[in-house]
């Protein structure tokens, strides 16, 4: 992840969703920033001839005690060859995918303090 600019950072990552695997290079964009309650990460990627998502994140971060919950709902589109594999599988992955993506989020943060 390369950080282009205070609002936006240019990715690339391989995915797999059933038979169909890629690159794919992305890009994410912070909107509405609400520092330090909340923001919208918009995200875009190409994966050549496996197809495109894009789609959007709300995050909240939530004073808990001495920790912040971090709450998130996400949204993607798909197209090319990922949409042929069927929604099940896409959703799973893509679920799987802001897990991941959340957690080494956190893991990051938290070494910083």
């Amino acid at each position: 992840m390369v950080k282009t600019s205070d609002s936006e950072f240019d990715l690339t990552m391989s995915a797999k969703v059933g038979p169909v695997s890629a690159k794919f290079k992305s890009k994410i964009t912070l909107t509405n920033v609400d520092a330090p309650n909340s923001y919208m990460l918009i995200f875009e990627g190409q994966g050549g001839v496996a197809g495109f998502a894009k789609g959007q994140a709300e995050v909240k971060l939530v004073p808990e005690g001495e920790s912040t919950r971090l709450e998130y709902v996400a949204k993607a589109t798909i197209g090319g060859k990922l949409a042929q594999v069927g929604s099940r599988l896409v959703d799973g992955v893509a679920k799987k995918i802001a897990e991941q993506f959340f957690t080494a989020f956190n893991k990051h943060l938290s070494s910083l303090s």
